[in-house]
């Protein structure tokens, strides 16, 4: 991900070698040829998608007005903190490698899982974890649009509501690929260990407010940016409710930046009347910059 703007961006090939530098390995050299399992490993992938998602940023923000408002998903918070000047990038991809790995070792392998639960509503995923439990771990992750939901839990537990989703007419119930179940009460241990690295990390305010991904409410000041970052560690991400705040705002175009475009299919989920671009390719990039001038922006 990414390469097709090393080469051609300055900016964009300074944020790489900044992260380069920063972790004391080649990140750019894993996300241009690293093997789809190494990029799947949390502690790879969370300071990927952040050094890829500012190097597009460094390169949309001199060509186009800067944001109203941002947002992030899970680990994108911290990409949203950065274009919004309150987190040093230097901070973020440490941050993000630890939040990684802190994540990946507070549940040991195989015994933690998340699934996507598509086509029921988030209440009665709701009750579907609470009947499936059995004492154990399962919650809603992600809250990601009206029809789709990220539960997170035990294995054990996440497949018993898998199945009790799929005896309940969900459209489809899937475990997802990866390496730890975020975002639920297994990942307390993540969250004390991040509060405690966070102490030492400066976080202003904000240059233009931040969606939060715990309460879906509006962020100007840095202190409850960082509590937010905390926070999220181990509760769900409320992004179908943030993206509802930013349309009660005014707000009608977004741009995701980033490898992939799995955000702007839940936003036009959210609210069709969203206007919705992403930059991930060379190709996006000029299709998002001629749209930005045609709407003035």
């Amino acid at each position: 991900m990414g390469k097709e703007f090393y080469g051609a961006y300055p900016e964009f090939r300074h944020v790489m070698e900044e992260a380069d530098d920063t972790l004391k390995y080649r990140l750019s050299k894993l996300c241009f040829e690293g093997s789809e399992d190494q990029l799947k490993l949390t502690a790879i992938t969370q300071p990927s998608i952040l050094a890829v998602s500012i190097g597009v940023w460094e390169i949309l923000k001199s060509r186009m007005s800067l944001p109203e408002f941002v947002a992030g998903h899970s680990m994108g918070e911290y990409s949203a903190l950065v274009s919004a000047g309150s987190l040093a990038f230097r901070d973020a991809v440490i941050t993000v490698k630890l939040r990684g790995e802190f994540m990946q070792e507070a549940v040991p392998h195989g015994r933690g899982a998340m699934a996507a639960i598509i086509g029921m509503k988030a209440k009665d995923v709701e009750k579907i974890c609470q009947e499936a439990s059995e004492g154990e771990v399962v919650s809603p992750a992600n809250f990601n649009s009206p029809d789709q939901t990220v539960i997170a839990g035990e294995s054990s537990a996440v497949d018993r509501a898998i199945e009790i989703a799929k005896k309940n007419n969900a459209k489809r119930a899937l475990k997802l690929p990866v390496s730890a179940p975020f975002h639920c009460a297994l990942m307390k241990p993540a969250q004390e260990r991040l509060a405690q690295h966070l102490e030492g990390v400066v976080i202003g305010n904000l240059s233009f407010p931040l969606v939060s991904n715990v309460e879906a409410a509006i962020i100007f000041e840095g202190k409850k940016a960082k509590d937010s970052l905390i926070r999220q560690v181990s509760s769900p991400v409320l992004w179908e409710s943030s993206m509802k705040v930013l349309r009660q705002q005014g707000v009608d175009v977004l741009i995701e930046c980033g490898p992939g475009k799995v955000l702007s299919g839940l936003a036009k989920r959210i609210d069709s009347s969203f206007k919705i671009y992403h930059v991930e390719d060379e190709s996006s990039l000029r299709e998002t910059l001629k749209e930005m001038e045609s709407l003035r922006i």
